[in-house]
């Protein structure tokens, strides 16, 4: 049977609101992980769970993977084919040298799969629609301090990483800045628009922020750029 598409979503009460229900595509690389991932979220009242044709940008993807391979990454990229930016990554492996496309490809927020349970993954999902959702320390805190201990030359924690901006993050922020839209952008640095896209969307999520003029603001504030 075909999962629910957004022309059917439901909605939850809220006191005296009606909020509508966060579109959820789940995509596992195993069928026990599809099924255990589509059992634990269908019953959350703040979720409808919608097949690969009805992913869009309003669309929360939760990928699960025991490694994060090439396979992961085709298949991250098919769903932001899709428009959807806002993707959960559940593994329990993701090495340096996967990390960046993992963010590149649209991963905002890992959960490792020993602490995917419903309700954590209904919190994630939650916030990842509103755009809160950020890489968090753990499970990924020994890969940042490697990946930071081998740019700088000397261990810095995960804290003092996050903190900085990353070469490609203040070159795109100051072209923004300068007034250039994505497709210039692209083509001055040689990446592709959706490469900038995501880029920009890690940087938001992790920030908090809401726009590419808070991005800009934020950065120029923190002596970035």
């Amino acid at each position: 049977m075909a999962l629910p598409t957004l022309s059917v979503l439901g909605a939850i009460k809220t006191g005296e609101l009606v909020a509508p229900r966060i579109p959820v595509f789940i995509d596992a690389e195993d069928p026990l992980s599809q099924t255990g991932l589509e059992a634990a979220l269908k019953s959350r009242p703040e979720i409808t769970l919608i097949d690969l044709q009805a992913v869009d940008v309003h669309t929360v993807a939760v990928k699960a993977a025991d490694k994060f391979s090439d396979y992961t990454f085709q298949a991250l990229n098919s769903i932001g084919n899709r428009g959807c930016s806002k993707i959960i990554l559940i593994t329990d492996s993701l090495t340096n040298d996967r990390l960046t496309e993992a963010i590149e490809a649209g991963v905002c927020a890992v959960v490792r799969r020993t602490e995917a349970t419903a309700p954590r993954l209904a919190q994630v999902i939650t916030r990842t629609a509103m755009g809160k959702a950020a890489l968090p320390p753990y499970p990924l805190g020994r890969t940042l301090q490697q990946v930071a201990s081998h740019q700088y030359g000397a261990a810095v924690s995960v804290d003092e990483f996050a903190a900085e901006l990353s070469e490609r993050e203040a070159r795109i922020l100051s072209l923004i800045a300068e007034g250039l839209d994505t497709r210039e952008i692209a083509q001055q640095l040689s990446y592709s628009e959706r490469t900038i896209k995501n880029v920009l969307h890690s940087f938001i999520s992790r920030y908090q922020l809401k726009n590419r003029p808070q991005a800009v603001a934020y950065a120029l504030r923190e002596g970035w750029i």
